[in-house]
């Protein structure tokens, strides 16, 4: 499936006071990545996707990573990330996080296509993906 590759470069405030990246850093980086994944599968910014399909967001189910090494202030680190599995409307998406060639850090978010619920306006509920994101990515369109 697609996969999509940023740069970040550790700044002096995603570090705790040993120059160590604070590990909520790479969460927000995720989430990021995330978005930035479904801009260039889908060639629009997330807002304009999500107008154009009905959408309200990617809620965010579940996030854990699994640390490896750590990261300093001054580092560029690449995060390498894909959808590795489309269901009706949610999606898991794997993020590694690199020191060169070497995995710093793996990142795993479940998450949940939602549209805003008609009887109740300000609620969120989960819908299906829709099946042209899903084909922006390569993924067939789920019976």
């Amino acid at each position: 499936m697609l996969i999509n590759i940023r740069t970040v470069r550790v700044q002096w405030g995603d570090c705790d006071p040993a120059g160590i990246v604070f590990y909520p850093r790479y969460f927000e980086w995720f989430d990021a990545s995330t978005i930035l994944l479904f801009e260039k599968a889908t060639g629009m910014t997330k807002i304009k996707m999500l107008e154009k399909h009905g959408g309200a967001g990617l809620a965010l189910l579940e996030a854990r990573a699994v640390f490896k090494i750590a990261s300093h202030y001054g580092e560029d680190l690449e995060i390498e990330t894909q959808v590795t599995e489309f269901r009706r409307s949610s999606f898991f998406v794997e993020h590694k996080v690199m020191k060169g060639a070497t995995l710093a850090l793996e990142g795993f978010e479940t998450r949940l296509w939602t549209v805003r619920d008609p009887v109740h306006p300000t609620r969120l509920r989960s819908a299906s993906l829709p099946a042209e994101v899903r084909a922006a990515f390569g993924a067939a369109p789920r019976p």
